[in-house]
């Protein structure tokens, strides 16, 4: 209620009151006089004290009100001196006009006033409404301004800023150490020479972790357990996990040297969804061959290491315990679809028809979905043509998905990409996924698959096929064709067995030419004609020498070629003397420029199309862009560029 209007109301109540005492007085005087009079003594008594009482109330009323007032301004006037934000006016001219003493403390000034913003705060944006961090005499400020008042709040947020970077350096990173081929070797050396290795290997993993402070636990004779924070696990990522390197070199001398693959995880507040992160990412790195690191922090997968090839295995235990699971679960299938990538090779057709013959052999119907010819299987495919008992198991993407049901088997080969397959939405109508490659893994993989059998060892996929026919049937009968077909996927993938060619390669060889392959048919279906030749030797002349030892050739733009071309090219570069790598880059039939990559070993040509999308083997490997062929240039020199700052092209 408004002050004056108290007072008014209160006048009024009291001269009521007091106008009725009165009328009162008036009426006991005129029936008894003397008491009428003493009552009005009384009121008249009354009245004069109350004048008095209410006097004294409004002076005392006045005095707290202009006391209460100064309190209010004092404190506010502290408040603004005393609070521990900044606060700072400024003029049109951007010009200081006035400032709390906490201003010019933070600036270790005197005084501030008249100086111009820029000189006091450089680099400092003012935007309205919107929060910048600032850093003053090593200390850091929360910035927030009003353009419209012209004023700047300054608010210390240091500790609060150390107190987050000290929270994210100790959060928890969980690892895991393999030994990748420990059981290779235990047969390859006596057990005293078994141990005296194991024990150097051991000694120098335990010295690498108490370099870099990392916890390790041995958990198995071939595994091992680390733990550490966020700033050794930069340090070793900056170090590109020199472990990897030092434990190879230790163990060279022997037949199979010792690897090393570790999977570490990161970013999770789970612990339990950080191990199990960290078992993927272990299982990465083996899938990838081996000898190399995965890092999963959160969203970003890194790899590191991963420049030697997968050591082939002696035993083929894994390949019978595959080979058996497959056999059950085609069985409980109504039928199997078979599907490899797009624009599939001599390997991706082989394998599938060697699946045909298992899915056969177990009395089942067997499809093979085919997206369309190119050129690196069209005299393959005019050869089945004359062979209507095989050439009628090949259908299209589109019947497939008329055939395919939840019973149905799906088969993947030579990927394990959903995006590289034939007809991805075939995955969805059924949850029995096989996948059988010999690539090495790559962070986007077919998930939630029923039998995964990848070995970056294998020279093929053909060959993984071979071992695992081997196991379905004492005695098995194929035809001519189909044991070929199978013999050329290894003949392509392994340069006529001169690359990624272990023993194991040549039994699955023997097998198939024991059961018929025709090794003039393989040479027939190879076979290239004139003017393929002469398009290669066009491509071969824009050749550029790079790092010494690398060989890249960019064809002329709008000239198409088909992949095969230009992964043949890069295979005859890679043939030339001095040369250690082949990049070759060309515009495809399709529109996309195709990079092919090829490597001698010494440089893992997967982890170089692996940061242009897309992937391989350590000596093989290719990715398609949407781009220009100058453009694809500049972006593979960049790539080897990094490498070769990062840790070196070659070893």
């Amino acid at each position: 209620m408004p002050k004056n209007l108290l007072k008014r109301w209160h006048g009024q109540y009291i001269l009521w009151t007091y106008g009725l005492l009165l009328g009162i007085s008036l009426i006991m005087f005129i029936y008894q006089w003397v008491l009428g009079a003493a009552f009005l003594l009384v009121t008249a008594v009354l009245f004069y004290f109350s004048i008095k009482a209410e006097s004294a109330f409004r002076e005392d009323l006045d005095e707290y009100v202009s006391t209460l007032s100064y309190r209010v301004k004092k404190a506010g006037s502290e408040v603004l001196t005393e609070l521990p934000v900044g606060i700072l006016l400024y003029d049109e001219d951007h010009k200081v006009e006035w400032n709390n003493p906490y201003v010019t403390r933070m600036l270790g000034k005197e005084s501030v006033i008249h100086e111009e913003l820029g000189e006091l705060f450089p680099g400092l944006s003012l935007k309205a409404d919107e929060m910048i961090r600032y850093e003053i005499n090593e200390r850091i400020y929360e910035v927030r301004s009003n353009e419209d008042e012209r004023l700047i709040y300054f608010r210390d947020i240091t500790d609060q800023v150390h107190l987050q970077i000290r929270y994210e350096e100790e959060k928890l990173a969980i690892g895991l150490v393999m030994l990748d081929n420990l059981d290779e070797i235990s047969q390859a050396v006596d057990d005293q020479t078994r141990s005296i290795l194991l024990a150097k290997v051991t000694s120098l993993i335990t010295d690498w972790a108490h370099k870099h402070r990392v916890y390790l636990r041995r958990t198995s004779s071939d595994r091992f357990l680390i733990l550490m924070d966020q700033v050794s696990l930069k340090e070793l990522e900056q170090g590109r996990f020199e472990i990897l390197d030092d434990v190879r070199e230790l163990t060279t001398d022997q037949k199979i040297p010792l690897t090393l693959s570790i999977g570490i995880a990161s970013g999770l507040s789970s612990l339990e969804e950080l191990g199990q992160m960290a078992q993927a990412s272990l299982d990465m790195s083996l899938g990838r061959g081996g000898d190399q690191v995965t890092v999963k922090v959160g969203q970003r997968l890194s790899f590191y290491g991963g420049r030697s090839n997968a050591v082939e295995k002696r035993t083929r235990v894994r390949a019978r315990v595959i080979s058996h699971a497959l056999k059950e679960l085609i069985k409980q299938s109504d039928k199997v679809v078979i599907m490899g990538h797009r624009f599939p090779d001599m390997d991706a057709i082989g394998a599938a028809i060697g699946v045909l013959k298992a899915a056969q052999l177990s009395d089942k119907e067997g499809y093979i979905v085919i997206e369309g010819i190119n050129p690196s299987i069209s005299k393959l495919m005019e050869m089945i043509d004359g062979k209507e008992e095989l050439r009628k198991w090949f259908i299209s993407p589109q019947e497939a998905q008329t055939l395919i049901t939840q019973r149905t088997l799906a088969v993947i080969v030579d990927t394990h990409k959903a995006s590289m397959i034939a007809e991805p939405k075939l995955l969805q109508q059924t949850s029995r996924i096989v996948v059988v490659d010999h690539h090495r893994r790559g962070e986007e993989f077919i998930k939630d698959a029923a039998l995964v059998y990848m070995e970056p060892y294998a020279s093929s996929t053909c060959e993984l096929v071979t071992e695992l026919l081997q196991y379905f049937a004492d005695s098995i009968p194929m035809d001519t064709m189909e044991a070929t077909v199978l013999l050329a996927g290894i003949v392509v993938d392994t340069k006529s067995f001169s690359l990624r060619t272990g023993a194991r390669t040549f039994e699955a060889a023997s097998f198939l030419r024991r059961h018929g392959a025709d090794p003039s048919l393989v040479q027939k279906m190879m076979k290239e004609d004139l003017h393929a030749y002469i398009e290669k030797a066009e491509i071969i002349k824009h050749t550029e020498i790079i790092y010494d030892h690398v060989a890249l050739a960019v064809a002329e733009p709008n000239h198409k070629y088909s992949q095969l071309m230009i992964a043949q090219v890069a295979d005859t570069l890679l043939n030339m003397t001095g040369i250690k790598a082949s990049f070759v880059i060309g515009e495809r039939s399709d529109g996309l420029i195709g990079i092919s990559a090829r490597s001698l070993g010494d440089l893992n040509v997967q982890v170089v199309m692996e940061r242009l999308g897309g992937g391989g083997h350590l000596t093989n490997a290719a990715t398609q862009l949407e781009s220009t062929t100058e453009d694809a240039a500049r972006q593979l020199k960049s790539v080897l560029a990094q490498i070769e700052e990062e840790e070196g092209l070659f070893e």
